[in-house]
């Protein structure tokens, strides 16, 4: 059984079709880089794939169930969604590295915690800096040390490494590799060809709100 499957789905909003009869199958495991030009429908595919969102006609299934008839937090919990623009709440960095404790009624693990920053050059001092304060780099890196604190099932990548230089950004690929290679599904949209192609198993490119293409890399 597919982990995750798109069957015909539209998205339209404002009276503009943003996707248009769009199937696709994904299996657990899968590293799939997602790449279009800008407007070709990258960023919606992604917010429909954990149900930010919901399509206009078609169905996505989960497990082989109905997403919209799933709770969307526990989904959520299950398909991790990072964004371009790091969204980070409260006032500090440790806010924000607690909140998936808090949310799942855990015991913080700050030694867990302090690991996971220290493998994106980010050290344990972090914790009380100030997130207005923070760079756009240390910001995709502080969400992503958030997401990957529990591993989901699905981990949804939307040009996360858009703010890092070379050597941030390959911490970053291979912390996401190191993850796929214990079996999380990788779907990450980015603008990069050589990023696209260096560890992904499958390329689909969208344009115009289609799938155009579904290329097989390895």
């Amino acid at each position: 059984m597919e982990q995750l499957t798109f069957r015909d789905v539209f998205y339209r909003q404002g009276g503009k079709e943003i996707l248009k009869d769009v199937s696709a199958q994904f299996s657990a495991g899968d590293f799939v880089s997602i790449v279009g030009p800008s407007g070709s429908g990258k960023s919606t595919f992604l917010r429909l794939c954990c149900h930010l969102i919901s399509p206009t006609e078609g169905k996505i299934f989960f497990h082989g169930k109905d997403m919209l008839q799933e709770d969307p937090i526990g989904l959520r919990k299950k398909i991790s969604y990072c964004f371009q623009e790091p969204v980070l709440w409260g006032n500090t960095v440790e806010d924000n590295v607690a909140f998936p404790y808090r949310v799942r009624d855990r015991k913080i693990d700050r030694e867990k915690i302090v690991s996971l920053l220290a493998r994106f050059h980010l050290d344990e001092s972090y914790l009380s800096h100030e997130v207005k304060g923070l760079s756009g780099g240390e910001k995709q890196r502080i969400s992503l040390v958030r997401t990957l604190l529990f591993e989901p099932e699905i981990l949804l990548l939307d040009e996360v490494t858009s703010a890092l230089d070379a050597e941030n950004a390959e911490l970053v690929e291979k912390e996401i590799l190191r993850m796929n290679r214990k079996g999380v599904t990788v779907l990450w949209v980015t603008h990069n060809d050589a990023q696209s192609r260096k560890y992904a198993d499958r390329l689909l490119t969208l344009e115009n709100g289609r799938i155009q293409s579904s290329e097989e890399i390895k």
